[in-house]
């Protein structure tokens, strides 16, 4: 088979075509670089000298959705100066690893694009371990090419990111979204004031003071790390958790009725905004709920919510939300008590909504690894 030019091929001009091996759902390329010479790393001189010769596997960029190695033969050269023996290095794939910079690229488009990490490790065949290491390693490139200041409208997000088997533990990232740009600022670990507060990366970026409003849920963590970190923002409540706080009493008191059945139609009815049903759907709610009384209250607190974020005007929002606190205080329900509670602590940062209508479900614009 005739030696081609990999450059219009699979990009990789360094290197030469040897032949390649198809298998059911794996393509291989055989590929070696020829080159007169190489530096020492270490000294730093031209060497010609050839030690001996390995051969490397290298994981590339998906064709055609058949998985892709490159079977890289490379030579190790002896330095005649220095005396030490190293390894040619190539284009493109850094030193240590078997992937090469292009499929690292790609696992985060997927992470980006894909439902979930999971559908990412199972399409690409790889570690999860990988695709986090992968995802961090991208965001600090993309990183270094931003020398903007912080946006002036930021979402602030919890993620979990790594999980034991056995779910004792969970390791979670918060994730940073710049409203306006629609796209993904900064990536820290942890979520906590102090964790966040140490992250070097995230008190480099200048423009802390311009920052005018700031989105997060219902956590006092991040409430406290955003007081001291963005000093002059306006903290807006997520208002997708505000309202799953009653969607988590629902589906309490749905599965003493159903079980506990995801599959169950009425969980999802339950859950919909009642005007978004169908009149025939609304009267199947309706005859359900009939003789569950606790339910029909927690359906229709669940309501008033969502006509709440309707409202137009921060003076009626208060006028209403007082209104909705005073009803839920004469509930039986503890969960109702504890939620009241719960709003009434928030209800600053919950009626700043009104001012712009600003939301994280707006931008998110990244997969939640």
């Amino acid at each position: 088979m005739p030696k081609i030019d990999l450059t219009n091929s699979l990009q990789l001009p360094e290197l030469i075509y040897l032949g390649r091996k198809t298998q059911k759902n794996l393509l291989t390329f055989f590929l070696k670089k020829s080159s007169p010479f190489e530096v020492c790393p270490k000294c730093g001189n031209k060497s010609s000298s050839i030690h001996d010769h390995v051969y490397v596997n290298i994981r590339d960029t998906p064709l055609r959705d058949k998985r892709v190695v490159l079977n890289i033969k490379k030579r190790r050269f002896r330095c005649l100066k220095c005396k030490s023996v190293f390894t040619e290095p190539v284009q493109g794939i850094r030193k240590g690893y078997r992937t090469s910079q292009r499929f690292r690229s790609h696992i985060m488009y997927c992470a980006d694009n894909y439902r979930s990490i999971k559908d990412v490790t199972k399409n690409l065949r790889c570690s999860f371990w990988l695709v986090h290491k992968a995802y961090y390693e991208q965001l600090e490139l993309n990183l270094r090419k931003i020398q903007n200041p912080w946006a002036s409208t930021i979402g602030i997000d919890e993620h979990a990111i790594r999980k034991s088997k056995n779910k004792r533990y969970r390791e979670f990232g918060t994730i940073f979204v710049e409203y306006n740009h629609r796209r993904i600022r900064e990536l820290a670990l942890g979520r906590t004031p102090a964790e966040l507060l140490a992250n070097d990366r995230l008190m480099a970026i200048p423009g802390r003071d311009r920052v005018s409003n700031v989105i997060i849920d219902l956590s006092k963590p991040y409430l406290n790390f955003v007081k001291e970190f963005f000093p002059n923002a306006r903290i807006i409540a997520d208002r997708f958790h505000v309202v799953r706080l009653i969607n988590v009493i629902i589906n309490k008191y749905r599965k003493d009725e159903t079980g506990d059945k995801r599959s169950n139609p009425i969980r999802k009815l339950l859950l919909k905004k009642r005007k978004d049903l169908e009149p025939w759907v609304k009267k199947i709610v309706s005859q359900w709920l009939k003789d569950k009384p606790l339910l029909r209250e927690l359906y229709s607190i669940k309501e008033r919510l969502h006509g709440f974020y309707e409202i137009k005007g921060m003076k009626k929002a208060a006028r209403i939300f007082t209104m909705i606190t005073d009803d839920m205080a004469l509930s039986k329900i503890p969960e109702v008590q504890r939620m009241r509670r719960t709003l009434q602590k928030w209800r600053e940062h919950i009626l700043n909504f009104f001012d712009n209508r600003l939301t994280n479900v707006n931008h998110q614009t990244a997969p939640y690894i």
